[in-house]
């Protein structure tokens, strides 16, 4: 199936990473849009990221198909976003060691005025993690680029117990539904 050439509005790695495996055709061209939430239920919130950052580059390009997503971790009722420093990562790894937390992505596609949203979710258990362990991962500097504190595709993944969900959702966009809403859009 010929797809056509959809702008990522979004500068992670991991998106660009996933969408060249699927072999959907993209160029990058990141959003500068100011995060603003209005909606409370996780799933609510990442779609209204995701569409914020969309509509930034979508009226740069009205003709074109844009893709903007946004994750988030959740502990507790809790939003655990990307860590303010190192000792934000400690605290949010030391809470969500041992325990079971969510993670929501969300994913809008613009063309115009036609807007198409839908998030996903997972649960994520981590094992058990010592201070030692928790420090060392913060001093990789790994963290602190992501929601939650953590990449499971990263060295982190020996401590995942085990995930419900589709594993590219933790990642940061879950490719496979986006590979199937774009085939009906």
């Amino acid at each position: 199936m010929k797809m056509e050439k959809l702008i990522l509005a979004s500068g992670s790695p991991r998106r660009r990473e996933l969408l060249t495996q699927a072999g959907i055709p993209f160029e990058v061209i990141v959003s500068n849009a100011e995060e603003r939430i209005t909606k409370s239920e996780p799933g609510e919130i990442v779609e209204e990221l995701s569409c914020c950052k969309a509509q930034a580059v979508a009226k740069q390009y009205p003709d074109r198909l844009v893709l903007g997503s946004d994750t988030v971790v959740v502990l507790d009722k809790e939003i655990l976003g990307k860590p303010k420093n190192e000792e934000d990562a400690v605290r949010m790894l030391t809470a969500l060691q041992g325990r079971v937390h969510q993670v929501y992505t969300g994913v809008a596609f613009i063309r115009g005025t036609k807007i198409h949203t839908f998030h996903e979710k997972a649960d994520v258990y981590v094992y058990p993690m010592s201070a030692e362990e928790i420090r060392a991962y913060v001093d990789g500097g790994d963290p602190m680029d992501k929601a939650g504190a953590y990449g499971i595709q990263g060295s982190f993944a020996r401590y995942i117990e085990k995930i419900q969900g589709e594993y590219n959702t933790i990642v940061g966009l879950p490719i496979g539904r986006v590979y199937q809403e774009l085939k009906k859009l």
